[in-house]
């Protein structure tokens, strides 16, 4: 378990500090990286993290994913709590290096909503419903490994954020958006990047059922 835990700790350090820090980087040099690079670097760095960490931990990087295996009965529910606590430290500790390398930076990549506020959580709520259906169809257990998953879930991360990013963020991860929000003080509407990717892993027990 303890390795697991480091898996997921690291992980998600790699996928905030690498995504939020597009961002960052992208407000900081007018736009060089652009809203495609955006969606790419976080496409690119889940799918290299399921690479490296799947057979370690499963490569959640995401309470929402870690909830999904638990309530469709392929992660047992005591590993839930540790594996989410281990994703918020991963992604502190990544927000809190971004604002130590960026201390001029305008924000630290919070998800914001560009629309109202139903508008972005509807687009949460299915943003992850999709992410979630499509890892529990290609991976095995709770492990996301091997050469479909990494490419499948990592496209399905950048085709998300590429098209919904402008709009709500595309956050699709509770802790994605919990850590940048409170290091940066901007915590207004962060309940819509909790709850809706929680719902959505509830919705995804039902749903996976009618599929099969």
């Amino acid at each position: 378990m303890r390795k697991a835990l480091i898996a997921e700790a690291v992980g998600t350090f790699c996928l905030v500090f690498v995504g939020t820090g597009a961002i960052v980087v992208n407000q900081l040099s007018q736009g060089a990286i652009s809203h495609l690079g955006i969606a790419a670097s976080f496409g690119l760095v889940v799918m290299v993290l399921i690479y490296a960490f799947g057979d370690h931990s499963g490569a959640h990087f995401n309470p929402a994913v870690s909830i999904a295996f638990w309530l469709n009965k392929r992660f047992p529910g005591s590993s839930v709590f540790p594996y989410m606590l281990a994703q918020l430290i991963g992604a502190f500790c990544a927000s809190l290096s971004i604002k130590a390398l960026f201390p001029n930076a305008i924000s630290l990549g919070e998800t914001i909503p560009s629309g109202s506020i139903i508008q972005s959580f509807m687009l949460e709520g299915f943003l992850t419903l999709f992410l979630i259906v499509v890892i529990l169809n290609v991976t095995s257990g709770s492990k996301e490994k091997g050469l479909l998953a990494g490419i499948a879930i990592g496209a399905t991360v950048g085709l998300e954020a590429l098209f919904a990013g402008p709009i709500s963020g595309a956050s699709m991860n509770p802790v994605r958006s919990i850590a940048p929000a409170i290091v940066g003080a901007n915590m207004e509407t962060i309940w819509i990047y909790i709850a809706a990717p929680t719902i959505a892993a509830f919705l995804s027990v039902p749903l996976l059922k009618t599929l099969r």
